[in-house]
């Protein structure tokens, strides 16, 4: 088959998703690490996280704004090689507070990318399922890459020259996106990006129904997501007893089946439905929690994480249904708000599992994610069952 232009978009938009999502996984594997040498809790780590998160999902509604007046291509450069500089900024910091700064800097430049690489597949293929998962497979393949690396380097050479292969990876993204992908013509390039900030069509668009019930739904299944991406590594460290090492593999395990199973997440919710692929991403996670907390051994982790993998793929089934009820001139800054309202709030998992991990304990503080599943799941049901129609 030969090789088209729009291929190159999606294998360099993908690569870019993957150098995004590198610089902020590197600093999970070594969490215990940085709070031993800063002096900090759980909880406070979990604020810079939260924070990180936070700054990310805030910048997908300016992003799409931006994406309309200037086009994609400038806006996804920013967000690349911003990563690559914050992830040294990270690496350097001297004090916590300075690291909480990096962390919120990397969030907001990473966000860029997103919603704003979406929009850019969804004006190159006409396709544009099939586009979408392949690109957020970005966001998996740095799960399995980042933390076995950052873990080794972190246990050898310490946190600091971890969390700087941030910059090893966005760097040689850049260049070659700079380099290969061309400007795209901005939807309102004369519309300056504050006449769209009015307060009313943002409440308008948020609180259709069709948008409003799924971003409920995306928030509580974001934070455990969220929390997750955070601490998954920590738990495994101080729950379960296992090496820091060994977490970083079974931190990248996790990544790797989601990154294989969303496909097969996007295709059943192609084909038979939404709300069914979603409810049976709530399920599977939600027991791959329980399996998690509550019995021991590595065939027991094992099938945890295929689980949890493969729930926390809800992505693949859910955020389809956003672009199903926008229209065409409403996606790039309509998905963004969406992404951001959902995200931003979501992005609350990281410090409310840090602050209940040191209140009641690593077990206490997962099982209330694999709850908040179960809640998902039961919303789901209601609205089916009662013929609700959100």
């Amino acid at each position: 088959m030969r090789w088209r232009y729009r291929e190159t978009v999606l294998v360099l938009s993908t690569l870019a998703f993957f150098a995004t999502m590198v610089g902020r996984l590197a600093i999970s594997p070594v969490v215990p690490m940085v709070t031993e040498d800063f002096g900090v809790s759980n909880s406070v780590i979990g604020i810079a996280l939260t924070g990180m998160w936070m700054t990310y999902f805030l910048s997908q509604f300016p992003s799409g704004l931006f994406a309309d007046r200037h086009g994609e291509r400038p806006v996804i450069l920013v967000a690349v090689g911003g990563t690559a500089v914050a992830s040294v900024f990270l690496a350097v910091a001297p004090l916590f507070g300075i690291f909480l700064l990096g962390t919120l800097l990397l969030g907001a430049v990473a966000g860029l990318h997103y919603s704003v690489a979406t929009t850019l597949l969804t004006r190159t293929y006409d396709e544009i399922g099939t586009a979408i998962v392949v690109h957020n497979s970005g966001g998996p393949l740095a799960g399995l890459i980042a933390p076995p690396i950052a873990a080794w380097i972190g246990v050898r050479y310490g946190w600091r020259p971890a969390v700087a292969i941030g910059a090893a990876a966005a760097i040689p993204v850049f260049v070659l996106f700079a380099w290969r992908v061309r400007p795209t013509e901005p939807r309102r390039p004369d519309e300056p990006v504050r006449d769209r900030l009015e307060l009313e069509p943002i409440l308008e668009l948020l609180s259709r129904p069709e948008i409003a019930f799924p971003v409920v739904l995306a928030i509580l299944a974001a934070f455990v997501w969220q929390a997750t991406s955070s601490f998954l590594p920590t738990f495994l460290v101080e729950h379960r007893g296992q090496s820091t090492e060994f977490a970083g593999v079974v931190f990248a395990s996790y990544f790797v089946v989601q990154a294989i199973t969303q496909v097969g997440v996007g295709a059943v919710s192609d084909r038979y439905g939404r709300d069914l692929a979603t409810a049976g991403c709530m399920v599977l996670a939600s027991t791959g929690f329980g399996l998690l907390v509550a019995v021991p051994g590595r065939i027991a982790l094992g099938g945890a994480v295929l689980l949890i993998g493969t729930g926390l793929g809800w992505g693949a089934a859910l955020l389809p249904r956003f672009m199903d009820v926008l229209g065409e001139e409403e996606r790039g800054a309509g998905f963004g708000l969406v992404r951001t309202v959902y995200g931003f709030v979501g992005a609350l998992g990281s410090v409310c599992t840090g602050v209940l991990a040191d209140l009641f304990g690593w077990g206490v503080s997962f099982a209330v994610l694999g709850g908040l599943l179960a809640l998902v799941f039961v919303a789901l049901v209601v609205n089916r069952a009662l013929s609700l129609g959100y």
